[in-house]
């Protein structure tokens, strides 16, 4: 077993105050990080923070690939990465519903998002962005890597243009501040991937096309409302958001996954992880 230096945690992610606007499951994933890299540090020999700070480096982050039995980017229904068995799943109704895939399946991403699209409203978003609010990181429960494409993609059959668009674009502007927004870059992104980290070439792609597109507003929108949707016992349900969905969400009167669409495939894995193949 790995010791944890109290202090030392909640002073990495920036200090009490800090943390007490996480979730408890950005906390849980925050505490998963800090465990790795004291992992390779002990492994390696190291301080796991090369260049005397906090962070990890790219080429730090890249060696604890081979520390663990699953690969970060995998969908949290898919492989529980805090260790354990993973949890027997509840049935899907027939014809599924996006409620009842909130209800049933987006357990880990479902608080989040409600709280991001919350804060969209707050700040006066229109209801296709706080839609895409709604909808930005569900689909990380079935995959994590590239998971604004993913859920663009997912969801583009079901949404307005503009929801879809704003769900694909807001990963890109992550990595990229924009004070005026509001959007700063987060300490967090600097520990998950790594304090030398430069964005691919298409993500540095994606952002200047973002930049020159008329709903630019929408996706950084999706940032802003993103970072700061981590409040501590704040737990909200789909009910304030059920009219916007009636609204705006074309729901497919088979259900979801059952409607030969060209990403039914997308929403059926969701629906039953368990399938061998």
């Amino acid at each position: 077993m790995i010791n944890i230096d109290r202090r030392e945690f909640i002073a990495s992610l920036g200090g009490a105050a800090a943390v007490s606007l996480l979730s408890h499951e950005t906390r849980a994933d925050a505490l998963e990080h800090y465990l790795e890299e004291k992992l390779y540090a002990s492994a390696e020999g190291n301080s796991g923070g090369g260049s005397g700070n906090d962070f990890p480096t790219v080429a730090e982050l890249d060696a604890q690939i081979i520390t663990r039995p699953f690969r970060r980017g995998v969908g949290t229904l898919l492989v529980n990465t805090r260790g354990g068995n993973v949890d027997l799943l509840t049935r899907m109704p027939a014809a599924p519903t996006l409620a009842d895939f909130y209800e049933h399946r987006f357990q880990r991403t479902r608080n989040h998002c409600f709280q991001s699209a919350n804060k969209a409203r707050e700040r006066g978003a229109q209801e296709e962005v706080v839609l895409a609010c709604l909808l930005h990181d569900v689909v990380q429960e079935l995959i994590r890597s590239d998971h604004g494409w993913w859920g663009a993609q997912m969801f583009q059959p079901y949404v307005p243009e503009m929801t879809s668009w704003a769900i694909r674009y807001h990963q890109a502007l992550r990595f990229y501040p924009d004070a005026e927004a509001g959007y700063y870059y987060p300490d967090l992104y600097h520990r998950v991937f790594g304090e030398d980290y430069v964005p691919p070439p298409h993500i540095v792609a994606a952002r200047d096309e973002a930049l020159k597109h008329e709903w630019y507003f929408a996706a950084r929108e999706v940032t802003v409302s993103d970072l700061y949707a981590f409040e501590e016992g704040v737990e909200m349900t789909i009910d304030p958001f059920l009219e916007l969905i009636d609204k705006h969400f074309k729901q497919p009167k088979e259900g979801l996954g059952n409607d030969n669409s060209p990403v039914a495939h997308m929403w059926r894995s969701i629906i039953n992880p368990d399938a061998p193949l």
